[in-house]
This record gives structure tokens, C-alpha cells and sequence, in this order.
């Protein structure tokens, strides 16, 4: 795998389906009623750890351990809308070992954020310890 670089950015997009919010519901055990129940729209609204997962799908890809994340969410997210999720690298610094590095993240609908944050973590070098 090649060194993260501060200023790199990764982009995922995805739209979510009810069926994965009653699959996060039934695993995390929140099962409030609007994430189970359609709004005037027959939306359901996203649960806001289920949209976290776009920043750990771009982390995992990175082989990224993360020691922090630390989300804001500040707007619901509903099923059936197309999120964009950019990660990027604000500081690399190298170790004997691995890269320690803090990553910015921005979830969006459109021009509207939904979901920033940070992630600090590492990337191993070579084999995992």
C-alpha cells in the first residue's frame, strides 16, 4: 500500500435502503420509530451511526486503524438519498513502523453537510504487529 499524503482526498457515494436501516436496527438494538417508521414521504430516516459507515468503508480501504472519530451530525439523512462522503488526510507523520495520521471527514447531501468529523489513526507498514 502506498503512504498516505497530507491533501490526499477519497470519495465514496451511496444511497441507503430502508432494508439496511431495519438490518442496523436489529443489530445495534435502535429500533426508535423514525428509523422504522415511513415519514408523510415514506422516507425512514438514516440512522446516524449507519452514515457513519461511509468514512470507516473509505478507512478500511486505507487499511486505517482509527484510535478517534469524533462525528458531527448535523443534518438527519433519509433513505433514498444520495450521500457523498470525502475523507482527507491533514497530517502523515511517519514512525518507524507505521504512519499516525489525522483525517478530515465531510458526509453531504447535495451542497447540504450532513456528517464532518475527524478520524485519527494509523497505517501499519508492512505486516500488522
Amino acid at each position: 500500500m502506498t503512504p498516505p499524503t497530507p491533501g490526499e482526498s477519497y470519495t465514496v457515494e451511496r444511497t441507503f435502503t430502508p432494508e439496511e436501516v431495519d438490518r442496523f436496527a436489529d443489530l445495534s438494538g435502535d429500533t426508535q420509530p423514525q428509523h422504522t417508521e415511513p415519514d408523510d414521504e415514506g422516507r425512514r430516516m438514516v440512522h446516524g451511526l449507519l452514515t457513519a459507515t461511509l468514512p470507516t468503508q473509505i478507512g478500511g480501504r486505507q487499511e486505517v486503524l482509527a484510535h478517534t472519530m469524533e462525528f458531527t451530525f448535523s443534518r438527519p439523512v433519509y433513505t433514498g438519498e444520495r450521500i457523498t462522503c470525502t475523507w482527507t488526510y491533514e497530517s502523515v507523520e511517519e514512525r518507524p513502523d507505521r504512519y499516525d495520521l489525522v483525517a478530515n471527514v465531510s458526509c453531504s447531501r447535495g451542497d447540504e453537510r450532513v456528517l464532518s468529523g475527524t478520524v485519527t489513526g494509523l497505517v501499519w507498514k508492512g505486516e500488522n504487529p
